[in-house]
Order: structure tokens, then C-alpha cells, then sequence
């Protein structure tokens, strides 16, 4: 059985992430995620992924830490996540701190998507260069690991290195919150193993896959699944998939091989448009949860 969420960016123009948030523990969602940019460069050199025209909300989106706060206060039980946090972007004994607190403060509801990102000149403005983006996020998050971990952590790293230091509040849950990889290259799957805990991809459905290629998730949750037990890994990996529009058989072929985190799409609008579009997938979700 399959745990199911909502991922909208959270802009400034759209529904509250406070009224949001209230939604869809009302209608009985286990999580909600937001996507981040700090901005955008006006330059927009960098092509985006998802086609030609960049939509607005990437550069009015709410920080995802302060709008998930402000989510997790008006709930009870539903978790709150990103979706994803862009680790190239984010100084780690800041994000540490920023990540341990708001687990500490929502008793353990914190879920870390992540991800290195694609603009090039938007990353450059943060002091990383495109090519070293997936060794900077890999120190990163090792380095937020050994903070949320140790009492008196030091790291000493290529692009992360400091002497012992006392950071606190520790997370929550033990370890730490768990640490989705949203990525798919050839290379994901040992980063998972290394230092993840589960895989984050985005849902493509026809029209995406006939664009960029189809991907292939039930080979991409073996690869991983080999590369958790080459490593040496405890337990399980996590598998949480966003971007999955109302459809029954997209849900019911992704919970068939093996996704136990559904998370489905909504636009950045108010709420007049928002709500009934989660009332519709809150029925959607109701086929699947008998």
C-alpha cells in the first residue's frame, strides 16, 4: 500500500502554504512538498529541462523551509518535505540547522528531497561551479549528516571543512530526516547507496518521455535496490515519485512496481483553483487505499 502527497510550488501568488497545508491533511494526504529556486538570473542562459518557456513560479516561490514551517504549524500528523531542496545552493551548517529545526519543532515530519538543479548561472551566483555540482552536494549533505549526528561534528572536505562545532536542536528522527535523491542519471543509483535513503524521480508521462526519452522506473528501483546491497546497506530504500497527474492507471502502475509514495501534482493558483483539484485527487487516492 502506498503513502500519497501534493507537490505545488508556493508561490506568492498562489493558495497559502497554511491553507494548503490544512487541505490536504483534511482530506487525509500523508505529505505535502514544495519545490525551491532562490531566484532566477534574468540571463536565463541555461535551457530549463521541462521546455522552452520558464514559468513564473521559479522565481515566486516562498523559501521552502519558511513555507513548510508555516505548513507543519497548522497540521497535526501530515508530513511536509521538499521537493526538491537545491543542496548546491545552501551553505550546510545553515541547512542543517534549518532542517533540524523544523523536524525538532513538527516531532519528526520532515522529508528531504534534493537535488544539485540545472541552471548553471543560478548556482554560479551561490559560488558553485556547474561542473563540481554533484561533489558539492554529496560533501553537503555528508557534512549535514555528521552535524545531525554528533555531538561535537567536524567535516574536512574539498568544498566543506570545519573544525568541531556544537550544533543544535538535533532532528527529531533518529538520523536524521530521511534524504530523497531527485535525480535519474546513470550515477544516481550509487549516490543513493552512499548517502541517501531512498530515489526521488519526477513522473513523465507520454508527452515528457517522447521528448526527453522514457524512463525506465522499474529497471532504475532494481539498479538501486543492487547498489543498497553492494554498499552494504540496512533495510530498504524509500521510493517516492512527484509530478503524477489524475490518472488512475499512472497510480496504479507505479504503486504496482513498487512506489510507496505517490505525490500528485497541482499548479501554483488560488485556491478557488486549487481546492477542488484536491478534492478530486483525494478521490482518485480513495480507489487505492481500500
Amino acid at each position: 500500500m502506498a503513502d500519497f502527497g501534493l507537490l505545488m510550488f508556493p508561490a506568492d501568488y498562489a493558495i497559502s502554504p497554511q491553507n494548503l497545508a490544512q487541505a490536504a491533511e483534511a482530506h487525509g494526504f500523508e505529505s505535502l512538498f514544495f519545490p525551491e529556486h532562490t531566484h532566477i538570473p534574468v540571463s536565463r542562459k541555461s535551457p530549463w529541462p521541462g521546455g522552452s518557456d520558464l514559468p513564473k513560479e521559479y522565481w515566486h516561490c516562498h523559501d521552502p523551509f519558511v513555507a513548510l514551517t508555516a505548513a507543519a504549524t497548522v497540521t497535526k500528523d501530515l508530513k511536509v518535505g521538499t521537493g526538491i531542496a537545491l543542496i548546491t545552493e545552501r551553505d550546510p551548517i545553515v541547512m542543517a540547522k534549518q532542517a533540524a529545526t523544523l523536524d525538532f519543532l513538527s516531532e519528526g515530519r520532515l522529508i528531504l528531497g534534493i537535488g544539485a538543479g540545472w541552471n548553471a548561472e543560478e548556482m554560479g551566483n551561490h559560488g558553485t561551479a556547474f561542473d563540481n555540482r554533484w561533489k558539492v552536494l554529496r560533501e553537503r549533505i555528508m557534512a549535514m549528516k555528521t552535524i545531525w549526528n554528533q555531538e561535537e561534528p567536524e567535516f574536512h572536505g574539498q568544498f566543506v571543512d570545519f573544525d568541531p562545532i556544537w550544533s543544535y536542536p538535533k532532528p527529531a528522527q533518529s538520523g536524521g530526516p530521511p534524504i530523497l535523491m531527485g535525480a535519474s542519471s546513470k550515477y544516481t543509483y550509487k549516490r543513493i547507496a552512499e548517502y541517501c535513503d531512498g530515489w526521488f524521480p519526477i513522473y513523465q508521462d507520454q508527452a515528457r518521455a517522447s521528448a526527453s526519452g522514457a524512463l525506465d522506473y522499474a529497471e532504475g528501483m532494481k539498479r538501486i535496490h543492487e547498489a543498497w546491497a553492494e554498499a552494504g546497506r540496512e533495510g530498504k530504500p524509500q521510493f517516492s515519485i512527484f509530478g503524477v497527474g489524475p490518472n488512475p492507471e499512472a497510480t496504479e502502475y507505479l504503486m504496482e512496481i513498487g512506489f510507496d509514495r505517490i505525490i500528485y501534482a497541482l499548479p501554483p493558483a488560488d485556491a478557488e483553483t486549487v481546492l477542488p483539484l484536491i478534492q478530486n485527487y483525494a478521490r482518485l487516492k480513495e480507489q487505492f487505499s481500500r
